[in-house]
């Protein structure tokens, strides 16, 4: 354990922290929950949870100086993962409650679900609860074999909680798809040293540790 990677947790007052740190020490790796950069920067992995209103956690991150840090992380190729509010976080522009930019490391929009259908019935937003992550179809290769999705199945139940959902520019940076009534959405994503989830591995089971337990063997030197 003294020799685990570090992962940087980002506090920056919204999200489940503990629970993140939790799942990290669970597969051996050593976490730190933090706002201070030099730590953030100096981590071999980073995690931007988050749970609450885009523009409030925006605004927070401003406030804590944590938006050019976060740059530096992005830019510099440490493994930067996104966990719900944090995977919005990632993305152009979100819409929730008006109009918010965002850190723009995924060129898309956040918008909301759209009354949900199931049959003639209008499904209840947000959506809270177990739902299945699926492949992307298309193509011969297993899209999830260079993931930290890697060893899950397709169409794994993971949890959600979620009123909005992401829509990226770009196709191929989606990782799994999911569907709510009527809409399929992106729920997890993948941009080079960008892997960002919309449901929550910490809640999830032994389905979602798999994913803290791949994140661990993938910063073994």
């Amino acid at each position: 354990m003294h020799n685990a990677p570090t992962v940087a947790i980002i506090d920056y007052g919204l999200g489940n922290l503990f629970s993140v740190k939790h799942a990290c020490e669970h597969v051996g790796l050593q976490a730190v929950i933090t706002a201070v950069p030099d730590d953030i920067r100096a981590a071999k992995a980073v995690i931007l949870p988050g749970v609450g209103a885009f523009g409030d956690a925006m605004a927070a991150l401003r406030e804590r100086a944590l938006v050019d840090t976060l740059h530096a992380v992005e830019a510099g190729g440490t493994p930067l993962i996104g966990i719900c509010l944090g995977m919005q976080l990632l993305m152009s522009e979100s819409y929730e409650f008006g109009h918010h930019a965002g850190l723009n490391f995924i060129e898309g929009s956040v918008v909301r679900f759209e009354a949900p259908r199931l049959g003639d019935r209008i499904l209840k937003v947000p959506q809270i609860g177990w739902n299945r992550i699926c492949k992307v179809p298309g193509g011969t290769a297993d899209p999830w074999a260079d993931s930290i999705l890697h060893g899950i199945a397709d169409g794994e139940y993971m949890y959600f909680v979620h009123s909005f959902y992401v829509k990226p520019a770009d196709p191929a940076v989606v990782l799994s798809t999911t569907r709510y009534g009527h809409i399929d959405f992106c729920s997890s994503v993948q941009q080079r040293n960008i892997t960002a989830w919309q449901f929550h591995p910490e809640r999830s089971g032994e389905g979602g540790l798999h994913l803290y337990r791949q994140l661990a063997l993938s910063l073994r030197p």
